[in-house]
């Protein structure tokens, strides 16, 4: 008896051991619960960006037509200026001299005309009964003639020497904003290397932003104007009562945000340049605020191709490996399955799929890492929202 105690003892300290090894049974959780997201279809049109320069919709310099000394500035640098201001005043001295001049040279021809007639009205009857020579008579008239085209030269040379004092005065051609005048008083002007170009008026209440297409996004854009225009969309009207088609033009500004105002291609450049292989192309925005600046820079976005009622999966449901795309798409069973998907390029938070999805499958959102091809889930639809707008 006193053998056994022991032996006892080690029995039930094994089925202790026994027992602390074993592990519980697990309970069953039931399908794996995870969040999936619709495929939706929607037409997406895929926009561009291209770096522009900003002019005035006119931009006249303002030139100094004669040489001379600047006496005064009539205007504020800056500031709004009217077609016929008057803007600079050059030292009109030598100008009126040279009219003067020009005037007395005038009168001198006039004085000499008058007696060419005279001489050749005392001939006339003289050479009616032959009391002087025919050819007395024909340098009569040729001493008159040559007189007249002195009076015609002088009247001229007056002409163009009031013509040079008016350039003393430069006026604006336009209705405009001027800037910074490149001369001021006591400056000499009109000849290179002093200031030729005084200043420039700009028109900028409607402003042209040029920028450059490489020869593929001018095909593109070009293609997408003609289905424009097959389409009806982006009519306008214009002054001759025709109607014409031109894609809406949208303008980003250095801050990040969008003019509030849409703006038309206005001019498409006759050639391509060979040396860079891009295409010149000027558009046109209004400017009512005088927001713009000719000088800034901004990018010209517009739609170069349009993809209609094409399939759109959130980037984040979709698996790449090394090149090739996956969604987990669920069956009507809420099996789990493997969708190979081909991606043919992004649009805000999504990726355009071509083949593989249709418009209302689930596939999986959040949760990709509980399941594996073949479960059986329990989902959760979820509404997705892009992180990012619509350009």
């Amino acid at each position: 008896m006193k053998n056994l105690q022991p032996m006892v003892q080690m029995s039930i300290l094994l089925l202790l051991a026994a027992s602390s090894c074993s592990s519980p049974e697990k309970p069953d959780l039931g399908p794996a619960s995870v969040q999936v997201v619709k495929v939706t279809e929607a037409d997406v049109p895929i926009k561009q960006d291209f770096v522009g320069e900003i002019y005035g919709i006119r931009d006249v310099p303002i030139r100094a037509r004669v040489d001379g000394f600047l006496d005064e500035l009539h205007f504020k640098e800056g500031f709004a200026v009217e077609k016929g201001q008057l803007l600079y005043e050059i030292d009109p001295q030598p100008f009126l001299e040279s009219v003067s001049e020009m005037e007395s040279s005038l009168a001198s021809a006039k004085v000499a005309l008058v007696k060419a007639e005279n001489d050749l009205e005392r001939v006339k009857p003289l050479a009616e009964i032959n009391a002087v020579s025919k050819s007395d008579l024909d340098a009569a008239i040729a001493n008159k003639d040559a007189a007249e085209a002195q009076v015609q030269a002088a009247e001229a040379n007056v002409r163009m020497a009031e013509i040079n004092l008016s350039y003393t005065k430069v006026k604006s051609p336009i209705n405009g904003m001027i800037g910074k005048s490149q001369a001021y008083e006591g400056e000499y002007v009109g000849k290179s290397p002093n200031p030729v170009i005084l200043n420039t008026v700009s028109r900028i209440d409607s402003v042209k932003v040029e920028f450059f297409l490489v020869e593929q996004d001018f095909l593109r854009l070009s293609r997408q104007f003609v289905k424009n225009r097959e389409n009806g969309i982006d009519r306008i009207e214009t002054t001759d009562s025709t109607e014409q088609h031109a894609p809406r033009l949208e303008l980003i500004l250095a801050d990040g945000s969008t003019f509030d105002h849409k703006g038309r291609l206005r001019v498409i450049n006759r050639e391509v340049d060979p040396s860079t292989g891009s295409l010149l192309l000027q558009a046109v925005f209004p400017n009512p605020n005088y927001l713009l600046r000719p000088g800034q820079f901004g990018k010209i976005r517009t739609v170069i191709n349009q993809f209609d009622n094409i399939i759109l999966v959130p980037q984040r449901c979709v698996t790449e490996v090394q090149g090739n795309f996956s969604v987990l798409a669920l069956d009507d069973s809420n099996k789990v399955h493997t969708q190979t998907i081909q991606v043919g390029g992004t649009y805000r938070d999504y990726f355009i799929v071509t083949e593989g999805l249709k418009n209302g499958e689930q596939v999986v959102y959040e949760g990709l890492q509980k399941v594996r091809d073949g479960a059986v889930v329990s989902p959760e639809l979820v509404e997705f929202t892009p992180k990012y707008p619509e350009k």
